[in-house]
């Protein structure tokens, strides 16, 4: 089967440099710049939604990868304003976070938990945006406002989007400039907890030739938690950005597209909550603790800073022999974050409290070219391509413990300086052999090197328990290549129904470790992960375009696994310390009986267990289910837009999500669980039929259920330090376009 490509558009699109909040608002875009085609036609259906997931751009529903999609009309009428609410509609996707910045995305059990906490560590899902690779947790666009959609592709994408996509990747594509429009667009939300949102987008046409777009956005709120030590809220947010973006168009076969992008964070911590048995710690650990899950007992309310910023440009050829597209990105971030521990008043104002902080400055260069081509007519057609990645990062990760013992009390520092190069030459093509029938081939090899400066040193104190009993200042360096092939088969059984089945390849690269106890464990370097991913499915459209139906089936096997283990007092100790394998089933259904009525709904089942993991001679975790990978996930949402005058529309919807238990580590013991648990959410929007007005009122965690968005156990006391996911929010947005 063809690619069925559109032109392809040259982006040049800087898109980085504040491509990288940690809060919520990827999707708060105030007016569409367009009604769908759901509100648009008098007849029945779902739309189409264009999607990159091939590097080229193809209805979604001819691209024989597991994708799930959503465009800035889907975004906007489920307020899908985080990365966590798009993983609560996506199948087999979890995204909880250690920090704001410093985020795990898990996609079907593989994802990043304390990997990237360092600097010596690379993600295993990998945030892009307008396809540029994004290498650090704090430097990635979490929230980034102004989308035309957000793409997921799960399962390892080695071959065209190259490494660290071992489990899959996230795609974010920013509305691009365009020639036939001008607007200026603004919304405005007031929520609970004093929350504030302001956001404005521009678009005006130059001419045939150029258009220039824009937008800004703001956010404040009060906290989530309350510290009782200091008096103050904490687990708060503030943050600004914007993106401007400049497109050329010189001739019809040539497409540019520069845009540039800052965003400013600043906020006080998330201090854990401390959870313990009384009965088990001796009355030690819970002494003066608040039972309240949203007030803290941290001795300092710690701090998130943040600046991202960056520029892209991405040229677009449309060649007599096929599409040439270049991207060019630098990208820098400066991020910091302090947050307590163990938050345990014991006896005020004695204290016992475990801190850690991080400052982190990073930078990077990318350059990616790529030739998609159309031959033989149409029967054969692929893609072509070179990449390169530089970059810096400067981290020093602090660990402070605090004793009313002060021969106990220790200040830890550890410095890293990486210097990381990726250099990747990749291909892929698929030949239609008889109508209908289609097989595709591509492969990825990739040569890597980093260079490490990496210290321990103790800054006050006898040491940290276990003590860092040497300082040290070591240098090391290693280098490493993977081959990274895919093989389909495509079968168009239908005009509307798509058969496949695909072999691929996917690799993490490998690093140092960042807190390492001694000079000779941080001089010797981790392993790459790698996985091969076996996958069937179909997707298929039937009823008059009314429903549409997406399965995929998988297997999974993990080698070289890169796990992290928290030494408690101590640090991250990562290894390759196991294999895994992961089965799964996922189910994507959409339903349209009539115009203005939609059901979306997604299911996933995964079994993923470690089948060798052994950490030493007292444990070994083999069997165990990986973390963050919930065995059964569903999402069910109905939504309802119906007209109330001739000029005057009511939009309604309604969004349920379950997810059943999740590990937040391998150990698997009851201090690591967080219960299954579900979500409702809820929106009620008047708006004109033109779109250029809307009042919406609307509802999140409607049942304000407890959620733990990370946990670290201590097991000796039964101690659980946990942070949550956001409690019940409400508010009103109030949106026009002129």
């Amino acid at each position: 089967m063809a690619m069925h490509r559109k032109p392809l558009t040259i982006r040049v699109s800087c898109a980085a440099i504040a491509a990288a909040i940690a809060t919520p608002s990827i999707a708060q875009q105030g007016p569409a710049p367009a009604p769908t085609a759901a509100a648009t036609n008098p007849d029945p259906g779902l739309g189409v939604i264009v999607v990159t997931a091939q590097r080229v751009e193809e209805n979604l529903q001819d691209v024989p990868i597991a994708v799930t999609a959503f465009d800035a009309e889907q975004l906007r009428n489920s307020r899908a304003n985080s990365i966590q609410d798009i993983a609560q509609l996506t199948p087999s996707f979890t995204a909880t976070e250690v920090n704001p910045g410093e985020p795990n995305f898990s996609i079907r059990g593989i994802g990043t938990e304390g990997i990237n906490s360092n600097a010596g560590g690379d993600p295993s899902v990998v945030m892009f945006v307008d396809g540029v690779y994004i290498g650090r947790g704090g430097g990635s666009n979490l929230e980034l406002y102004d989308l035309e959609r957000v793409e997921v592709l799960r399962g390892p994408q080695g071959t065209l989007f190259g490494k660290n996509v071992v489990g899959g990747a996230i795609s974010l594509v920013s509305r691009l400039p365009d020639f036939s429009d001008e607007f200026v667009s603004g919304t405005a939300t007031y929520g609970n907890y004093d929350r504030l949102e302001l956001t404005g987008r521009f678009n005006y046409a130059l001419g045939d030739m150029a258009a220039v777009s824009g937008a800004v956005h703001y956010v404040n709120r009060d906290g989530y938690s309350f510290n009782q030590t200091t008096g103050n809220d904490v687990d708060d947010q503030e943050a600004a950005g914007g993106r401007l973006s400049v497109r050329v168009r010189p001739s019809s076969t040539v497409d540019i597209v520069v845009t540039g992008d800052y965003t400013e964070q600043n906020q006080r911590g998330q201090p854990r909550d401390n959870v313990c048995d009384a009965s088990v710690d001796g009355g030690v650990h819970c002494a003066g603790v608040n039972p309240d899950p949203r007030i803290v007992n941290a001795v300092d309310d710690g701090y998130l800073d943040r600046e991202v910023g960056g520029i892209t440009g991405q040229l677009t050829i449309d060649a007599p022999f096929g599409e040439i597209t270049s991207i060019t990105a630098y990208r820098q971030a400066t991020y910091a974050h302090r947050d307590a521990f163990f938050s345990n008043p014991i006896n005020p104002p004695a204290q016992i409290e475990s801190i850690n902080e991080n400052i982190e400055s990073s930078h990077q260069f990318s350059q990616e070219v790529r030739l998609a081509f159309d031959l033989l007519d149409d029967r054969l057609s692929g893609v072509v391509g070179l990449y390169m990645l530089d970059e810096h990062i400067e981290r020093e990760e602090i660990l402070e413990q605090f004793f009313p013992v002060p021969a106990s009390t220790g200040v830890g520092s550890f410095p890293q300086v990486v210097d990381s190069e990726s250099y990747a030459i990749f291909g892929q093509a698929g030949f239609e052999i008889f109508p209908g029938f289609t097989a595709t081939i591509g492969a990825r090899m990739t040569w890597e090197s980093k260079d490490a400066q990496l210290q321990g040193r103790l800054l006050s104190g006898p040491g940290l328990p276990p003590p860092l009993a040497t300082p040290y200042n070591v240098t090391a360096s290693e280098s490493w290549n993977a081959f990274t092939p895919r093989f389909a088969l495509e079968y168009e059984a239908a005009d509307d129904v798509l058969l496949y089945a695909s072999a691929a390849r996917g690799f993490k690269s490998g690093g140092f470790q960042g807190t390492a106890g001694n000079g000779a464990s941080a001089a010797i370097p981790y392993d790459p992960e790698y996985a091969w991913n076996y996958e069937i499915g179909v997707k298929s459209r039937f009823w008059n375009d009314r429903v549409q139906l997406n399965v995929a089936a998988f297997h999974t096997d993990y080698t070289d696994l890169q796990v992290s283990q928290l030494v408690p007092l101590c640090c991250v100790v990562i290894g390759n310390a196991a294999d895994a394998q992961i089965d799964g089933l996922e189910v994507e259904l959409s339903l349209s009986p009539w115009r203005g009525f939609r059901i979306d709904g997604a299911y996933s089942w995964l079994d993923a267990e470690f089948t060798s993991f052994a950490t030493g001679a007292t444990a070994d975790f083999t069997g165990n289910t990986l973390p963050r990978a919930p065995e059964h996930q569903l999402s069910l949402a109905a939504q309802y837009e119906t007209p109330i005058t001739g000029s005057i529309n009511i939009l309604g919807r309604v969004a349920w999500a379950y997810r059943s238990s999740v590990f937040f580590e391998a150990s698997n013991t009851p201090l690591e669980v967080q219960e299954g648990h579900s979500l409702l959410d809820a929106r009620l929007a008047v708006r004109s039929a033109d779109d250029d007005w809307e009042v919406a009122i609307w509802g999140k965690n409607l049942t304000d259920e407890l959620v733990r968005n990370h946990i670290v156990a201590f097991a000796p006391f039964a101690q659980q330090l946990n942070i949550y996911q956001p409690p019940r929010t409400y508010g009103v947005s109030v949106s026009f376009t002129f």
